[in-house]
């Protein structure tokens, strides 16, 4: 045997693998074999990590296979798989190298045979999430430290127990118990009594209100929980005013109160601790919180003095200061004397040279010069000033003479305009235009006549034409007419009537 094993002759032809070769080789034989199948069975085990992934088993009666949903797929499933659920798994079958298994990922999962009551249940939830029951806007915020907590449960299991135990370890509160029966027939009946009773307490009564409610059960079969799948509780937790935390079941049981709720809770000590903080870890947080305070207090004040303290030594002293400007000022004031002295005699010698070259003659004489310049320059400087003034002030005189014609031109346009206007008017409404049409105006002992009978009763008429008026005899007689004037004779007009201006006339 040994000498078989030394021979390095002995499989020289067989190939060698790596473990990765070897196990990627078999990753693709499986997976291109069964790239797509369907898969039959129970859900076994059900683990959800935190990275959102679900890895479950599917078994029958003699084998186990793993299965993987990633996070993308299990958030879009309907119905999440729990153990002892008979399903359909679609996906594709693949390899783990890391643990030397096969395994399914699921992309599709529901369940084998949909009962009467997953029908229904699953029929309820749709029409309650359809009415708005499930929204997240409808949904209260848990009070921070309730001082009153009502609990909708029975009395005798195990729940009430676990739920007083947590909270008496957390934060000792007031609990308000509500006995029902959390299996059988009366189940759903009694809850959303339950629910209803403790809303309808009034604040601060005999019996006070609770601040929250958790209504709790333990774990259980689908038949054991179906009193918390009624439409009667779901609609009484939606109705509440009370903020409520559902806890039924273990983190794995599903109810429809839980999506009523406004927390959910996945088992009943959950509960208790979703519902009160930790007293002693808010004790020891308000404790942390003043020792960090009065740290930062006395930290910041020593700082401060420190900083006061070395801006202190970097400053110098006052009497420092002042000492070299003392010294300076009584060293001026040693010097100020003589100084004086020696300025004063420094000036006066200055003084009696200046004053010993003039002469009275020659000081004359510049006086005089100056005196006659001084005034060639004031008469130049006057006449120019005056020219320039004169000119200035004739070109604002022209300007202003021009700019008053325009505007007196302009005004005159303006009234010839409206005279013209108004004269056309007077001419259009007055009645001697209407005797150029042939019409006439009667007049009857000086009054103007319109009727037959004002005609008959005056004593005498006058007739008014345009070219004139003619005076008639008594009333009623007529004269004869007047001989017509020769053809070649033109017919004069009255002097008091202007003869009518055939373009644009003038005022002027």
């Amino acid at each position: 045997m040994s000498d078989l094993i030394d021979d390095p002759s002995e499989g020289a032809n067989a190939p060698e693998f790596s473990v990765s070769e070897l196990s990627g080789a078999i990753k693709r034989l499986i997976e291109g074999e069964f790239a797509h199948v369907r898969i039959r069975g129970e859900v076994g085990r059900v683990s959800r990590p935190r990275s959102g992934h679900l890895y479950l088993d599917l078994k029958d009666d003699k084998s186990v296979i793993n299965g993987i949903i990633w996070k993308g797929v299990a958030t879009r499933l309907q119905v999440q798989p729990e153990e002892g659920m008979e399903v359909v798994a679609v996906g594709r079958l693949t390899t783990f190298a890391g643990q030397s298994r096969y395994q399914i990922v699921i992309e599709e999962i529901r369940p084998a045979g949909v009962g009467a009551l997953m029908a229904m249940l699953e029929k309820r939830k749709q029409m309650l999430a359809a009415e708005g029951l499930f929204a997240p806007e409808r949904k209260k915020p848990l009070p921070y430290l309730p001082q009153i907590i009502g609990v909708v449960t029975s009395p005798s299991g195990a729940v009430i127990r676990d739920i007083l135990h947590r909270l008496r370890d957390r934060f000792p509160r007031k609990v308000l118990v509500w006995p029902v029966a959390v299996q059988g027939e009366k189940s759903a009946a009694e809850v959303a009594r339950a629910i209803a009773g403790f809303n309808a307490l009034s604040p601060g009564g005999a019996l006070p209100r609770p601040d929250l409610l958790i209504v709790a059960r333990g774990g259980g079969s689908v038949e054991d929980l179906w009193g918390f799948n009624e439409e009667i509780v779901a609609r009484a937790v939606a109705a509440s005013d009370i903020p409520l935390i559902s806890a039924v079941g273990h983190e794995t049981d599903t109810t429809l109160i839980d999506f009523v709720s406004d927390k959910r809770a996945p088992t009943p000590t959950a509960a208790a601790e979703l519902a009160v903080p930790v007293r002693l870890e808010l004790l020891a947080w308000v404790n942390e919180q003043s020792a960090r305070m009065s740290t930062a207090l006395t930290g910041g004040v020593e700082r401060r003095g420190q900083r006061l303290r070395d801006l202190a030594r970097a400053i110098p002293r006052a009497e420092t200061l002042v000492e070299p400007a003392r010294q300076r000022l009584d060293r001026a004031g040693e010097r100020l004397p003589a100084a004086l002295r020696h300025g004063v005699q420094t000036r006066r010698v200055a003084l009696s040279d200046v004053s010993g070259s003039l002469r009275p003659s020659l000081l004359s004489r510049a006086v005089s010069g100056e005196q006659r310049r001084l005034a060639n320059i004031s008469a130049r400087l006057n006449l120019q000033a005056v020219q320039a003034d004169i000119a200035r002030k004739g070109a604002d005189l022209s300007r202003l003479t021009k700019r008053m014609g325009e505007i007196g031109q302009a005004q005159l346009v303006t009234l010839n305009h409206r005279l013209e206007a108004t004269d056309r008017l007077r001419e259009t409404l007055s009645y001697k235009a209407t005797l150029e049409r042939g019409y006439a105006v009667v007049r009857g002992d000086g009054a103007v006549v319109t009727t037959q009978q004002a005609a008959a009763a005056a004593s005498a008429l006058e007739i008014e034409f345009a070219d004139g008026r003619m005076a008639l005899g008594s009333a009623g007689a007529v004269p004869p007419p007047a001989s017509k004037p020769p053809a070649s004779k033109p017919k004069a007009k009255p002097a008091a009537k202007p003869e009518k201006p055939t373009g644009q006339g003038s005022l002027f």
